[in-house]
């Protein structure tokens, strides 16, 4: 997820609008090698614009919303017609097999629930739903899955912005600590999944 400063994001929100919110959440959620589109702390920023009345909250949340359910739909289903052949890709500026591999063992521990979880984590959010369409997942079970994840996801990130402009005015002075927060805490599954495998790595290794 890319990280841009308060000012840029904002001016980003502001200059694409509606159709460029839903464009992007589309890209990241369905397009394998859009992942690097700003997620949450984009969809924080609308909403808190959208609490100083640049953006009409009850269009932007089903907007948001639709963007997110379409996009991991189009995932799954380019998951199950051309994702295997993303495992025998070389890396390249916008492919790592590595961001594959994450979401793996991401959707090995989860499971399932992994198509709502994945929402919320950088990177993972983009390649879950293709893994859902490799490994053969039921597309009804994806599709419940997919529109829990993005109610919570789309509606409940964006509502959570507006919320917190409309109850504390001021809050946009502190944007950058929240986004950065955002941020953080959205990495933090694949940084446990990291210590985790590097602790059994360790356990492993035979000791001299």
């Amino acid at each position: 997820m890319a990280y841009l400063p308060q000012g840029e994001l904002e001016q980003f929100v502001r200059l694409v609008g509606y159709p460029g919110l839903f464009a992007a959440v589309f890209a990241e959620t369905g397009i394998f090698f859009m992942f690097f589109l700003p997620g949450s702390s984009m969809l924080f920023t609308a909403g808190l614009l959208a609490s100083h009345g640049l953006f009409n909250v009850w269009f932007l949340l089903p907007l948001i919303t639709l963007a997110a359910i379409l996009g991991d739909n189009t995932g799954y289903w380019f998951g199950t017609k051309v994702g295997p052949a993303l495992f025998k890709r070389e890396d390249s500026r916008f492919f790592r097999k590595s961001h594959v591999e994450k979401t793996r063992v991401f959707y090995e521990k989860h499971g399932v629930l992994a198509i709502v979880l994945a929402r919320f984590v950088p990177i993972v959010r983009t390649f879950a739903p293709i893994l859902g369409g490799i490994a053969g997942m039921r597309y009804r079970t994806f599709l419940a899955y997919n529109v829990a994840g993005g109610i919570l996801w789309g509606a409940g990130v964006t509502f959570s912005g507006y919320f917190l402009g409309g109850i504390f005015p001021q809050v946009d002075r502190y944007i950058t600590p929240i986004i950065l927060a955002i941020i953080i805490t959205s990495f933090m599954p694949l940084l446990n999944e990291w210590y985790k495998s590097r602790a059994k790595k360790t356990e492993s290794q035979p000791s001299i």
